[in-house]
Formats: structure tokens, sequence, C-alpha cells
């Protein structure tokens, strides 16, 4: 993608999560942060995929006063983590914390990130999904990641750039920075392509 017509829009993140700022720091963009709160609320027959794009979808839309500019982009992401056919979200504390790790402890899951793209004209969703294999872990070893990282803005209560990742996940398939967030390599063709579809409206 040609960084100077990246010069020509308004990159406006819309998510609280370190993780995401710095991987789009990382890939070079510069954007605006714009702050909400949205009551994550999803439909209860959505599943997997669905309910990640569900929510990076509301908290788009709960934006619209702010898109005035055409050249505005805002940028909204949710991930999840799907275990066994049900969603685990972010720990409501420590005793939910461990318990999640337990459930996740000799299992495969799954982690989908959910973006939206957003201008005063067009909106795309789409997603990523990535496989996640922990070993069998110890009671010791999840007391003291969750007492020494205290992962509760994580969802599934694990950062997999965290110690828990290095000692527990024995591997993936898929994309790495998914599981931390924000699938960037896949971020950044829909950008191209988003881009590339307001240039045709002009």
């Amino acid at each position: 993608m040609n960084q100077e017509i990246l010069q020509h829009y308004n990159l406006l993140l819309g998510s609280k999560s370190p993780r995401r700022q710095e991987l789009l720091k990382a890939l070079g963009l510069h954007y605006s942060l714009v702050e909400f709160d949205v009551d994550e609320i999803y439909p209860p027959h959505l599943q997997g995929a669905e309910i990640a794009r569900f929510l990076c979808e509301l908290k788009a839309d709960a934006y619209n006063a702010v898109l005035l500019p055409k050249d505005s982009i805002l940028v909204t992401a949710d991930t999840i983590v799907w275990l066994d056919g049900k969603y685990i979200g972010k720990p409501s504390g420590r005793e939910d914390a461990v318990e999640m790790l337990k459930q996740l402890s000799g299992k495969q899951h799954s982690v989908f990130s959910g973006i939206c793209l957003k201008s005063s004209t067009r909106k795309t969703v789409f997603h990523a999904h990535t496989l996640v294999n922990f070993r069998e872990l110890k009671a010791e070893e999840i007391d003291y990641y969750v007492d020494h990282y205290k992962p509760f803005d994580k969802a599934g209560s694990y950062g997999i750039q965290d110690w828990i990742g290095y000692i527990g996940i024995t591997g993936i398939e898929g994309c790495y920075y998914n599981v931390m967030g924000f699938p960037v390599q896949m971020f950044y063709e829909e950008l191209e392509k988003f881009i590339a579809s307001l240039q045709s409206e002009d």
C-alpha cells in the first residue's frame, strides 16, 4: 500500500486494547484513538466468528456522529475465544480467570477476531480464525500466571505473548497476531481494498 495515499485519510481506532494500538503503530500507521462504551451483548443464536463480527460492527455503529469528515476511516475490532461450542469472554476476576485457564488446559480452542472498517459512505466486516493448542497446565502454573500477569483484560484470560504462551501453547494454526487480538496482515490487505473502494467513489 502506498503510504502517501494513507496520508489522505484519518484513521480512527475505536479500541482500548494496548495490543491493537501497538500493532497498528508497528505497521507504521498513524491514527487517533476514539473511546466508547458499548454493551457487548449479542443475539444468543450467534456462534464463533458470527459473535466477533457482530460485536465489532456494533462498536462501529456506535460512532456515526464521529464519521462526518469524508476522509475518516473508523477501525473497530473484537476478539473472542471459542471452546467446545461455547463463548469464552474476559474474566470477571481472579477466580474466573483461573477457571477459564483450567477449561483451556490440554485442549484446542479457536480464536476469532472480527474487524470492521467504516467510512461515511462504506462499511466492511471481516474476520480471522486461529486454532490454539494448550498442553495440560499445572494448577501452580495457572496460579502463578494469573497472580503475576493479571490477564483480566484478555479474552480467555491469557495472552499468547505472555509467560503462559511461552510455557503452555504447543502450536497454532493461523495468524499469531490474531491471537493477540488483531490480524495485522489481513487488516493491511483489507484496508488497502477499502481505500481503493473509497477512491473509486471520487
